[in-house]
């Protein structure tokens, strides 16, 4: 049966999943891709290398986010979430926003070679030099989430 997530539900998804999909639309093309995140209960927070999902999200500033728990096609849940896309530039945030999510995630990471900055570059003591790390959050204005169970 389909259902509506309650506030509570809906709070309980976005914090417990690691990773989510940002959905944005720039000149006419939308794009929609994953990302490892936190979330604080007011705003959620990502880090990116500058690529195509960062150029977009500068020209709109508007996203969506979704995250689901899928345990199979008759039990899942599922939330989705707008708001705006806003980089932290100032030194203090992004070391307190990458402390965060470099908690969230390390437990979770099985090998011992990949670091929280995974894909980006080649050792921690890379970041800023090797490649620019953008740390940002997207405010979130709405939220909305629907679950079906047997």
């Amino acid at each position: 049966m389909l259902r509506e997530l309650t506030d509570i539900q809906i709070e309980a998804l976005l914090k417990k999943q690691l990773i989510g999909r940002i959905g944005c639309h720039s000149k006419g093309v939308t794009y929609i891709v994953p990302v490892n995140y936190v979330y604080d209960g007011t705003n959620i927070y990502c880090h990116s290398a500058k690529g195509m999902k960062i150029d977009m999200m500068r020209e709109n500033p508007a996203v969506c986010f979704e995250v689901d728990n899928i345990k199979d096609i008759t039990d899942w849940q599922s939330v989705i979430a707008w708001g705006k896309f806003e980089e932290i530039t100032e030194m203090a945030g992004q070391q307190s926003i990458l402390q965060k999510l470099t908690d969230r995630i390390s437990p979770n990471i099985i090998d011992d070679s990949v670091t929280p900055e995974h894909g980006f570059v080649d050792a921690e003591s890379d970041v800023g030099t090797t490649v620019e790390l953008i740390i940002y959050k997207i405010i979130i204005d709405k939220k909305t989430g629907r679950l079906e169970a047997r």
